[in-house]
């Protein structure tokens, strides 16, 4: 009966490897968060700066990219409790953005 110490040793190997595939499988998933936060943010200020470069600082074009950008912030906050500034080029982990930081430049 050589046969029931292979299985246990199978199923050892098995759940071994499932745990260690769902470590790594999580342990990434934050990084990719930060990530995901930090595009959206640099892709509503950088449509902000298009739009008034294209239409004015005062313009409705601006003041909408305005408004996608303080939503990119808010949902970075509600799902990782920091947010990235592009301009100053940092993850900041309070919710102190000034929602009219870009009204005129």
């Amino acid at each position: 009966m050589k046969t029931q110490p292979n299985i246990t040793r199978f199923v050892r190997a098995t759940v071994a490897a499932a745990t260690l595939s769902g470590f790594l499988l999580f342990a990434g998933t934050p990084a990719l968060r930060a990530e995901d936060c930090r595009d959206r943010i640099v892709k509503a200020d950088h449509k902000l700066h298009e739009a008034a470069a294209k239409h004015g600082w005062d313009s409705p074009e601006a003041a909408t990219r305005r408004g996608e950008l303080n939503a990119a912030r808010a949902y970075c906050w509600d799902h990782g409790h920091r947010w990235w500034d592009e301009d100053g080029q940092r993850w900041h982990t309070e919710r102190d953005w000034d929602e009219h930081d870009h009204d005129h430049q």
